[in-house]
């Protein structure tokens, strides 16, 4: 009975990654709004109420698709920032100690080091794959509507540069932002700062969230072609960018020529 739902388990496994890849294809050639389970069904030479005992329904099948995506983004991020810190000999165990609520302070890859890994993963990672990178940030998906279960691959690449400037906090290297805040966004970053569980100052979170949402302004712009005959250094340019996100949020980036 064992090595029957073994077969049985790997059988579905693999129907359920064939529709997905199925599903992938018309994000690719028809976008999200257009998503069909039938015509999924078409292709893979399914009947309909075959391929509804794996996704019930269209918003089932985004839904998969969508938290796949956050976590081979997050994932990419996350092991870009493991990398360059086992590059550098960090030996680090993320969570664990310094003032700001977890990280180690030991010595390693330098905060804008770090900084830049994630964010060019992030790049790479949308240029690869345009498509899923569009269901995530792209239009709404009309009629669509997320629920709680992507919130937290949502955040995996939030979290990244989120480690970064709470180790550069606990090592005391972070710059904290002088300017003053506006008492309602003070409220706000301090709730947030309780949910994430750590411990900066209001104006390093706000700087944080400002960064993030530039982060991924640049990354839509450059994947969804606004760039076009504006910008033809990518790549350096997308450095640049990046490092002045790090600087904005206090992070010590070493002065090039």
């Amino acid at each position: 009975m064992t090595a029957i739902k073994g077969a049985r388990e790997r059988a579905r496994g693999e129907i359920t990654a064939a529709i997905k890849d199925e599903a992938r294809q018309q994000l690719a050639a028809e976008g999200a709004a257009k998503l069909s389970l039938r015509a999924v069904a078409r292709e893979l030479g399914m009947v309909s109420s075959a391929l509804y005992r794996y996704f019930p329904s269209r918003d089932d099948l985004l839904t998969a698709l969508i938290l796949d995506a956050y976590n081979a983004l997050g994932q990419a991020a996350e092991t870009a920032l493991a990398a360059v810190d086992t590059q550098a000999g960090t030996g680090r165990e993320r969570g664990s100690g310094g003032r700001g609520g977890g990280g180690s302070a030991a010595a390693g890859a330098p905060p804008a080091a770090r900084w830049s890994a994630v964010c060019h993963a992030v790049r790479e990672w949308a240029l690869a794959h345009p498509h899923e990178y569009a269901l995530l940030y792209g239009s709404p998906v009309p009629g669509y509507h997320a629920p709680d279960a992507t919130a937290e691959p949502a955040g995996r690449v939030a979290r990244a540069l989120l480690e970064v400037v709470r180790d550069a906090y606990a090592a005391g290297t972070l710059r904290e932002p002088a300017d003053p805040l506006p008492d309602a966004v003070v409220g706000n970053m301090l709730a947030l700062a309780a949910e994430l569980d750590v411990e900066l100052p209001a104006a390093v979170t706000t700087r944080l969230v400002s960064a993030w949402a530039q982060l991924f302004g640049l990354v839509g712009f450059e994947t969804f072609g606004q760039f076009n005959r504006v910008i033809d250094a990518r790549e350096e340019f997308f450095e640049q960018s990046a490092l002045q996100l790090a600087r904005s949020v206090g992070l010590p980036v070493p002065t090039t020529r």
